[in-house]
């Protein structure tokens, strides 16, 4: 019964609409008949008109003698005149002049205009370009000549609708002059209004007849099919709307796996993340942490959408980690806060631990934003999908720091191999070139290195150049590089020092090497001396080879005059016959041979 109720009511509805739109239908088509017909017949009559008009022309030309010497002078003859007085009493015309090519009025019904001039811009933008100028408008009734007044006598409220046409007489594609027309179309047009007003009141009753009967007709057989349509578009829609919405999230994640994939280093990447992160998931705010080499403490690297990290979090404070999955705030009966999530406002919350290779790398904590919890939960899938792209993004990037390490680093001393001592001096010249800074290269080699082998065993040897090693690098700063570039043999790369700054770095180096002490086993090995030479660019060479030859020569000098001292090179030297060999500063002098790394 309540089902019927409603059905009844709605028809009703309907019904009430069905006269609603008919009701409308027929004010629109009232107005139709009323307003309408006006502008139409006022186009046709302009059409009417002009052609009327080009048949006065001719007649009026027929009448003259010489129409063309008439126009061109401006002056008319009697018998052309007696003619051309007769044409109102023939025709419509009521006023009709001829003008010159100038604008003067040689010609009127009214002579009091004779000797006038056409003012209007129009005569000579329109009408003189040899175009037919046409121009309606409604005037008084006394303003026309030969209209029965009567006793009304000037009474300005009698309107009359008056066509005002002026044709062009052109002889040869030269304008000579124009005729002015000026005929009644009052009666005219009021005829032509009435019939058209007439015809479209009969054609739009059968259409408002049509119309009602077609909506009946299709209101009454296709209800039914109406409502199923709405439903199945209701349906198609949501479900255009969740593709849409899927086929935006796989292109920003697509989006979001190629950038990762490209960046070069881990700040770079969680930049890329938070500004990615922003668009994936509108309604959550967020952060990274990522663990620190120690695996003690995890660092915040990012955050967007007004949320924010900590410098640093212990793993303990965080129930995702400590639990080894996915916590979620705000599904359950009962949550424990994450210390880290403090102070915490009562929003949900997620904590994804970041995963690579079964390890754990890192944590991603998302909150709802004000007003989005709905939102927020529906986007949990779309968030660890984020966060297991992350983390892969995150193990390759170190993964490609390591293997560049090793492709660059020395495995025993852990400073910069041969290969990326060429380069770093190659690009330092450069450098040099276009800045002017300084540049100086210091060759060091390990006194008597052969015997700590032969007395103490490579292993002992091993221990020396990492000793050595250490000093070197605890000794560089900013873009200064500390390379070994095979056996006992070391070599330091110092832009931006002066002469003076090198020799003073030189000297602390020899003595901190001296003071070092290094146990083997249980016992001390003897104490360690290295022998140093010095080379500067661009007095001793302007090439990698030309520098590095300069330094070996005054490395062979230390070790000639006794070593555990410094030498700087003389001058330039000679390009030896194979650039790439560089001679062994240790071998000629003591015998000695490197350690296996």
């Amino acid at each position: 019964m309540t089902r019927n109720l409603k059905s009844s009511l709605a028809d009703n509805v309907r019904g009430l609409s069905l006269i609603l739109v008919l009701i409308a239908a027929a004010a629109v088509s009232g107005w139709a008949v009323l307003a309408v017909p006006e502008p139409i017949v006022d186009r046709m009559l302009e059409a009417d008109m002009r052609k009327q008009a080009e048949l006065w022309q001719r007649r009026v030309i027929l009448h003259m003698a010489d129409p063309e010497a008439t126009f061109e002078g401006g002056r008319i003859q009697p018998g052309d005149a007696r003619a051309l007085s007769l044409l109102p009493a023939e025709t419509d015309v009521f006023l009709f002049r001829l003008l010159t090519s100038d604008g003067q009025i040689f010609w009127s019904t009214r002579p009091e205009e004779i000797g006038e001039y056409e003012v209007n811009a129009f005569f000579s933008s329109i009408v003189a370009r040899g175009e037919t100028y046409y121009h309606h408008q409604a005037r008084a009734a006394f303003e026309v000549d030969g209209f029965p007044l009567h006793a009304s006598g000037y009474d300005s409220s009698i309107l009359r609708d008056i066509a005002e046409v002026y044709v062009p007489l052109m002889h040869n594609g030269h304008f000579d002059g124009a005729i002015d027309f000026h005929t009644d179309i009052t009666g005219l047009r009021d005829t032509f209004i009435r019939r058209a007003r007439l015809s479209l009141a009969v054609l739009t009753s059968i259409a408002l007849l049509a119309m009602t009967i077609a909506v009946y007709v299709v209101f009454r057989t296709n209800r039914f099919s109406m409502d199923q349509m709405r439903q199945r578009n209701e349906t198609e829609r949501s479900i255009l709307d969740e593709q849409l919405r899927l086929a935006r999230e796989v292109q920003l994640l697509g989006e979001l796996n190629e950038w990762l994939q490209s960046s070069r280093s881990l700040d770079e990447l969680f930049e890329m993340v938070a500004r990615f992160m922003t668009h994936i998931l509108p309604a959550a705010e967020g952060s990274v942490y990522v663990y620190s080499n120690s695996r003690d403490v995890l660092d915040g690297c990012a955050s967007w959408n007004g949320g924010s990290h900590k410098d640093h979090i212990h793993p303990g404070e965080c129930w995702g980690l400590r639990r080894g999955r996915t916590y979620e705030f705000g599904t359950s009966g009962i949550d424990f806060v994450c210390a880290h999530a403090e102070p915490h406002d009562g929003r949900s919350y997620y904590c994804f631990p970041i995963l690579a290779h079964g390890e754990t790398v890192g944590l991603m904590h998302l909150r709802a934003t004000t007003g989005t919890t709905q939102e927020f939960a529906a986007s949990k899938r779309l968030a660890q999908t984020c966060a297991e792209q992350i983390s892969m993004a995150i193990a390759n990037v170190r993964m490609r720091d390591q293997l560049h390490d090793q492709s660059v680093r020395d495995p025993l001393t852990g400073l910069f191999n041969r290969r990326h001592m060429t380069e770093t001096l190659r690009k330092s010249i450069n450098a040099s070139q276009a800045s002017g800074q300084r540049l100086s290269i210091v060759s060091i080699d390990v006194d008597h290195f052969k015997k700590f082998n032969d007395t103490h065993g490579h292993d002992a040897g091993d221990m020396v150049l990492r000793a050595v090693g250490s000093v070197l690098e605890q000794a560089c700063d900013g873009d200064e590089a500390a390379c070994r570039p095979g056996g006992e043999e070391f070599t330091l790369i110092l832009p931006g020092l002066s002469q003076e700054d090198v020799m003073t770095r030189a000297e602390l180096l020899r003595q901190g090497v001296e003071d070092v002490v290094v146990r083997y086993g249980e016992k001390a090995l003897p104490r360690i001396t290295i022998s140093l030479g010095i080379a500067h660019y661009p007095a001793h060479g302007t090439m990698p080879q030309d520098l590095l030859r300069a330094s070996d020569e005054a490395l062979y000098d230390a070790k000639a005059k006794g070593r555990n001292q410094i030498c700087v090179a003389a001058a330039a030297a000679p390009a030896p016959r194979n650039p790439s060999a560089r001679p062994d500063p240790g071998g000629a002098q003591d015998g000695d041979s490197g350690a296996a790394a």
